[in-house]
């Protein structure tokens, strides 16, 4: 009998309603409620992608093809990688700033994240406010080279030929506000010196004039200098670092070998829109951590020199702001702006 025709019986009788049927009733709403409800489904359930804001091939490419191989065996569906490079990063994290907030839009951050908000006036998003941290994958340093003709033996050499001839040095950068930028201006800062920054289109034409003896020294990636390295035609003098390097363990650090107190690092991290449920955050991150211990990622600690993390989120957060506030500190004592 329909719960309708129990309903108009009962009152027209003049009775009270019987427990029973209140209970029955209840009962059968609640069913008729839960059969329209959608189920929530377990994240992930379709395709994930990451947004590199550089263009593909470079080191933080490289970093985000591994990360998303690994996690997506673990988090069982495919990860993408969408390049997007353009104006410092800034295009590619604006297109995260402002995707939905359901974990299927993600983004490779990367050094100039801490440091494009002392380079530019306004951005198009708050690097904290519109972004959830997920995980700090890795942190990664530079290598000090020279050419294997220039005198400079060692980082106390290069302070004292700095030093002999003030603004006539000069070091190569992938543009301004890279890490290798502000990791020579760190040096002029921290040794007390004035080397003059040339900056070219990215690694390859600034390590071409190393080579051929237009630009004195580069603070560059492992992945540019390893090989050159290894064959005599560059000479490494230390690595930035706070600590040694597996993948240069012969090498001191700038600290170590007369500068004690540098370090200048890049890092490689994970966000997701602001407002990402929580639970996507966490499986996101427990995906990370369970990635940095694998083959792959060992293999990328040599080759590019990448210290592993897999953090928490907020770990991420803690260092990316302890990280902005720094360069800010550099940015603005030397006048450093984008053109």
């Amino acid at each position: 009998m329909a719960i309708g025709k129990i309903i108009s019986r009962d009152r027209a009788a003049g009775s009270s309603w019987p427990r029973s049927a209140v209970l029955v009733s209840s009962a059968l709403l609640v069913l008729a409620g839960s059969s329209t409800a959608p189920a929530r489904a377990e994240y992930p359930e379709k395709i994930i992608k990451i947004v590199v804001p550089f263009a593909a091939g470079g080191g933080t490419d490289i970093v985000a093809r591994t990360t998303a191989q690994e996690i997506q065996t673990d988090l069982g569906k495919p990860v993408i990688i969408e390049n997007k490079p353009g104006a410092g990063t800034i295009v590619g994290t604006q297109t995260v700033a402002t995707s939905e907030p359901d974990g299927y839009s993600l983004l490779l951050a990367t050094f100039a994240h801490a440091v494009n908000p002392s380079l530019y006036n306004k951005l198009p998003f708050d690097p904290h406010k519109d972004f959830a941290a997920v995980s700090l994958i890795a942190r990664s340093f530079n290598v000090v080279v020279v050419n294997p003709a220039s005198k400079i033996n060692s980082i106390s050499d290069l302070i004292a030929e700095a030093k002999a001839k003030p603004g006539k040095l000069n070091f190569g950068t992938f543009g301004i506000g890279t890490s290798a930028h502000l990791a020579g201006e760190l040096f002029n800062a921290m040794a007390n010196v004035k080397m003059t920054a040339v900056p070219y289109k990215g690694a390859a034409p600034a390590i071409s004039d190393l080579l051929g003896g237009q630009i004195d020294v580069m603070f560059t990636t492992v992945a540019s200098a390893a090989s050159l390295v290894a064959a005599g035609q560059l000479r490494a003098l230390a690595v930035t670092s706070a600590e040694r390097s597996a993948a240069f363990p012969q090498l001191p650090t700038v600290s170590e070998a007369g500068l004690p107190g540098y370090a200048a690092e890049s890092w490689y991290g994970l966000y997701a829109p602001a407002k990402t449920p929580a639970p996507v955050i966490a499986r996101l991150t427990r995906a990370i951590a369970k990635a940095v211990q694998s083959g792959a990622f060992k293999q990328l600690s040599t080759n590019e020199g990448l210290i592993m993390v897999g953090s928490a989120p907020e770990e991420l957060d803690r260092y990316v702001r302890q990280e902005e506030e720094r360069w800010r500190k550099l940015v603005k004592e030397a006048n450093i702006e984008v053109q």
